[in-house]
């Protein structure tokens, strides 16, 4: 009796509806099987990258640079080769919630997702260039220090070296993401004329008695070089000279000789 009060155009919609569920829930359980793989194989990966960077020493070499010295704020679990182990994980979740939501069928969201997938490996790039940078700063810092020692220079170069190579991965890694590419660039470029002025001022400036008193002691080298290039090619020549002449013991002394008289 209660379907016979029902308005005819109900049921058909109702139906309609619920066939369409059903239709929908073996989509729904392949996207959430989609989505759990995608979340096994990012931690299994995660794991991986973790030990492996940690095994090649990535954490060791980094502690004595800048970002390792930023990382160091963040306690125990903020190493590189953790951060890069997370990172590695959640571009893997990140494929497959895409390729989930793509298994959906739900236009606007699976457009919104393929744009942040095709803008990861822009990220994934960053990231590369400081860890690398970070690698290289640490290096050159070791080897200034190593190679100076402790002077003035010494201190100087190893604490300015890897903050300028850090200073232009930021700028690489800001135009990499594209964050206002034109003002990047300016700022990059007003930033390596000042660096360059002032080594041109400092060098110029400062370094003035350094060099003029380089520059007195290479002449005074080349004049002593030059007069004892001299003396060695006129004692070279000498006997050449001398060998018409023939001396008696008497003259080599100096002594007059003494000629035999007539007759004797």
């Amino acid at each position: 009796m209660f379907l016979a009060q029902v308005p005819g155009g109900i049921i058909p919609t109702l139906l309609s509806g619920l066939q369409a569920l059903i239709q929908f829930i073996p989509v729904l359980i392949g996207a959430l099987v989609i989505l759990l793989i995608g979340y096994v194989v990012g931690k299994l990966l995660q794991k991986g990258v973790t030990k492996l960077l940690q095994k090649a020493g990535v954490d060791r070499r980094m502690k004595d640079t800048h970002v390792g010295a930023w990382l160091e704020r963040g306690g125990e679990q903020a190493t590189v080769s953790r951060l890069t182990g997370r990172v590695v994980f959640w571009l893997v979740f990140i494929f497959g919630l895409v390729t989930a939501l793509g298994a959906l069928g739900i236009a606007s969201v699976t457009t919104f997702m393929n744009q942040v997938l095709a803008y990861l490996p822009n990220v994934l790039a960053a990231i590369a260039i400081i860890v690398v940078a970070g690698l290289v700063a640490g290096a050159v810092g070791g080897i200034a220090r190593r190679t100076l020692g402790q002077t003035a220079t010494g201190r100087v170069v190893s604490a300015a070296a890897p903050a300028l190579i850090m200073g232009i991965a930021v700028f690489m890694v800001l135009t990499q993401l594209g964050i206002a590419p034109e003002i990047v660039v300016i700022t990059y470029t007003a930033m390596i004329g000042a660096l360059a002025l002032g080594l041109a001022l400092a060098f110029g400036l400062g370094g003035r008695e350094i060099a003029a008193e380089m520059l007195r002691t290479g002449y005074r080298r080349a004049q002593r070089d030059q007069q004892a290039a001299g003396a060695t090619r006129t004692e070279a020549e000498a006997p050449a000279g001398d060998a018409g002449w023939s001396t008696t013991p008497a003259e080599s002394r100096g002594e007059t000789p003494r000629h035999a008289a007539p007759g004797s």
